[in-house]
């Protein structure tokens, strides 16, 4: 691996994977800007958590090269300034929601600060009272709000974020893309996977298609819609995978 191959906060140059004789990933080639919002999309199996596997160094590949802010992706300062919740975010059982949040904050370095964290949850609005409880008796959209306050309080400039709205209601995820949408405005650079298209579209600058491990679109909404003829993002993405 090397230098030289862009300014962008994630660059991804002809990553392949494969499980034994199998293709994961073809010559993947992604890039995402600073202060950028971009999601990765597909079916399921096409590869999306193979490729965030990589880029946290989680899983090997058998070519290409991944750098996060212009250093080798296994590198522990590439990813010094990244935070990452997992698609099936489960909080410790044996924890309450403020040890976990204590941890978390421990875990990035940094210091918990109880009225910021208050803050934060305020915004998703996870009552304040269920700090004090084990997450054990955590709903499932209770704890994605959790382990989603927790990400946003590390104050990291990169945000890795798979299915960040699994779990949530429909009142839960516009908070949530409220949130999103302030992070980016402070500059942090999101990174999302999503089946959630409409999201895509009202949150996203940009995506890429992931096909049977293959790039097969990559722009803005308003770019996937028009290459498609097509009036909602759904029927572009169906369109463009029938198509590859």
């Amino acid at each position: 691996m090397g230098a030289g191959i862009g300014n962008g906060v994630i660059q991804i140059r002809g990553l392949v994977k494969r499980f034994g004789d199998r293709y994961v990933l073809h010559d993947i080639d992604l890039q995402i800007d600073s202060g950028e919002m971009f999601a990765l999309v597909g079916i399921n199996s096409a590869g999306k958590t193979t490729i965030i596997k990589s880029l946290l160094d989680f899983a090997s590949f058998e070519a290409g090269e991944i750098m996060i802010f212009g250093k080798r992706h296994d590198r522990h300062e590439a990813r010094a300034e990244l935070a990452y919740l997992p698609e099936r975010f489960v909080p410790p059982y044996y924890l309450t929601g403020r040890d976990f949040l204590k941890y978390s904050a421990r875990l990035h370095g940094g210091r918990y600060d109880e009225e910021n964290a208050l803050v934060v949850i305020d915004s998703l609005e996870l009552d304040a009272s269920a700090l004090a409880w084990s997450v054990r008796r955590y709903s499932k959209g209770m704890a994605q709000k959790l382990g989603l306050a927790a990400t946003f309080l590390a104050n990291k400039r990169l945000l890795v974020l798979d299915e960040p709205m699994s779990g949530l209601d429909p009142k839960a995820r516009i908070l949530v893309k409220r949130a999103l949408l302030r992070q980016c405005d402070t500059g942090c650079t999101v990174f999302l996977t999503t089946h959630m298209l409409a999201d895509v579209h009202s949150l996203c600058d940009r995506l890429a298609v992931l096909h049977a491990g293959r790039i097969v679109f990559s722009g803005s909404p308003a770019a996937c819609l028009q290459q498609f003829s097509c009036d909602y993002l759904e029927d572009a993405f169906l369109a463009c995978i029938e198509a590859a």
